[in-house]
């Protein structure tokens, strides 16, 4: 057998521990969308950071078997999802991006409804802020999203319009 191309993007073989070669490719070929899908959430790179290892020593332990089957639907899935979790343990903890800023700084209103936003994401259940952010954040197309999540793409269009109705209830409070 002839080893793989660097280049070419196959799925990885996992057993139930990755080899570190294997973990090695697989964290070259997917820790920028890791990161990156986890900044756009939380707002900050040190949770970001803390997102991405969570998510690759998940997969390091081999507690996580979906990885291998697709693994790009799986990453950008996790790193939301952990991301979630991180957004709240913040809120349960009345913590917010805005608290490393300077007492005296002003705030803009930008910034202050993405906080706001972020707040009434981390009272959505997993799998509905799991949904909303990979819709509008990471842009995935409802035929994706319905497949990520076994759901009929009439189910997805419903859940999205039902979540949209909660966040914006939630920030007019």
């Amino acid at each position: 057998m002839t080893p793989a191309s660097p280049l070419v993007c196959e799925p990885i073989e996992m057993t139930s521990t990755p080899a570190v070669s294997d973990f090695a490719a697989l964290y070259e070929r997917h820790y920028e969308m890791v990161f990156r899908a986890a900044l756009r959430v939380t707002g900050r790179p040190a949770d970001a950071e803390d997102v991405l290892q969570t998510v690759f020593l998940r997969i390091l332990s081999g507690r996580e078997v979906e990885a291998s089957k697709r693994p790009a639907a799986y990453f950008r899935r996790a790193a939301v999802n952990a991301a979630v979790d991180i957004l709240r343990r913040r809120a349960s903890h009345g913590e917010t991006s805005l608290d490393d800023g300077a007492p005296h700084a002003v705030i803009d209103r930008p910034v202050l409804l993405k906080e706001q936003l972020r707040r009434a994401i981390a009272t959505l259940d997993r799998d509905d802020a799991s949904l909303f952010l990979l819709r509008h954040v990471e842009g995935l197309s409802i035929e994706e999203l319905a497949g990520m999540f076994q759901l009929e793409r009439n189910n997805v269009t419903v859940r999205l319009h039902r979540i949209r109705l909660r966040l914006k209830a939630e920030l007019e409070r």
